[in-house]
């Protein structure tokens, strides 16, 4: 995974999200939640490669960071919780892809979240 296009169709596989281009920006593509227009997924060119910027839990992010030297404390956002993934095909498009989906469910509605962990708890 190393093209813009590919990382957008991606995160737009989620449930309820779009896609949108807040800065007025052709550079700038952002993937958000529909119902609270949070934003999961930062896409941008930088340096001659894609960047994405992914929120992470702080207990992966010094993992991602330590493990993939193309993974950095986030470019412009808050480096506590999010991290920047330079898409130089280092990083494996599977971890890519957990590290989207952990900040899609990261920044979804609340009301959502908590359905799903009441529905996990009864299946237990």
């Amino acid at each position: 995974m190393d093209k813009r296009e590919e990382v957008i169709e991606f995160c737009l596989m989620e449930k309820e999200v779009y896609e949108d281009k807040p800065f007025h920006d052709p550079n700038w593509t952002v993937i958000r939640h529909r119902a609270n227009r949070k934003v999961f997924a930062w896409i941008f060119e930088r340096e001659g490669n894609i960047w994405i910027n992914v929120k992470c839990d702080p207990q992966w992010r010094d993992f991602w960071r330590e493990t993939f030297a193309s993974v950095l404390p986030a470019y412009h956002l808050n480096k506590e919780h999010w991290n920047s993934v330079i898409l130089d095909g280092s990083v494996p498009d599977d971890d890519i892809k957990r590290m989207i989906l952990e900040s899609y469910e990261l920044t979804r509605p609340r009301k959502n979240r908590k359905k799903t962990v009441r529905k996990e708890s009864e299946n237990t």
